[in-house]
């Protein structure tokens, strides 16, 4: 199965960092988080992408030709610009870059990479979240539930300190509980070609009108995580990210160096 990383958004509420690079190019560890997504599904076996582009996507293409090029060392034919790589990558993938318009939503670049997905099930995420999701148990359940769409339900971490009362009084003040209330979409999702019957044009969007259609019909199913998930929305979950990762007590690393 191919994994499409939707990564052509505008990332406003980062603006510190996504005023010169789109969102999955802001870096955690000295690597873009596109970089950490993308280890993780290869981690389960899955080495080809198809990266929807839209906002500064020349930045993402610039990575990873620089990444398959300036890796060791290489051998280059000045005459015809020919470079020919002399040591043995640390990712094996095929990265199709595809650019899916700057004003397209997230249902209207799925639509766009189509091509690219040969009528086959497909993985999908969003390219600012990672986690330690089991895609093994996602895709079993996936397999069990026959939906169109299956996707990752996660508990939002929780921004403040709780607080739990006795009458007026409060008996308890819990700093940063793990998670929130409820569940919500985390992304990761395993996806039927029917889905692209639900999208008709660039405008479409994949939470407010694909996903919704699917649930009413009785398409759409949920693997429920109730382990480690973190979005990038703000400066603030990037240094949280990045605190994580430098203490190496970074959940969402499974793979191995």
């Amino acid at each position: 199965m191919k994994v499409v990383i939707l990564a052509g958004g505008l990332g406003t509420r980062l603006a510190e960092e996504t005023e010169i690079k789109p969102k999955p190019m802001v870096e955690v560890g000295e690597k873009p988080i596109l970089w950490h997504i993308m280890k993780h599904y290869a981690h389960y076996g899955f080495n080809e992408f198809v990266i929807a582009l839209g906002y500064k996507g020349e930045v993402i293409k610039r990575f990873f030709l620089e990444h398959s090029t300036l890796h060791g060392s290489f051998s280059m034919d000045m005459k015809s610009g020919r470079v020919i790589s002399r040591d043995e990558l640390p990712e094996n993938w095929t990265v199709h870059l595809v650019d899916t318009g700057l004003e397209s939503s997230t249902g209207g670049r799925i639509k766009r990479v189509r091509e690219y997905l040969g009528g086959e099930r497909f993985l999908l995420t969003y390219g600012d979240g990672v986690s330690n999701v089991d895609l093994n148990a996602l895709l079993a359940l996936h397999e069990k539930t026959k939906c169109a769409v299956t996707l990752t339900a996660v508990r939002p971490p929780a921004r403040f300190g709780g607080l739990i009362f006795d009458g007026d009084r409060i008996s308890q003040f819990t700093e940063k509980p793990q998670v929130g209330e409820g569940w919500i979409n985390g992304g990761f999702m395993v996806m039927e070609p029917q889905v692209f019957d639900y999208i008709p044009s660039d405008s479409t969007n994949l939470e407010a009108e694909v996903l919704e259609k699917l649930a009413a019909a009785g398409l759409l199913a949920a693997y429920r995580h109730d382990d480690f998930w973190q979005c990038m929305d703000t400066l603030r979950d990037k240094k949280l990210l990045e605190s994580l990762w430098q203490a190496d007590r970074s959940p969402w690393k499974v793979w191995n160096e």
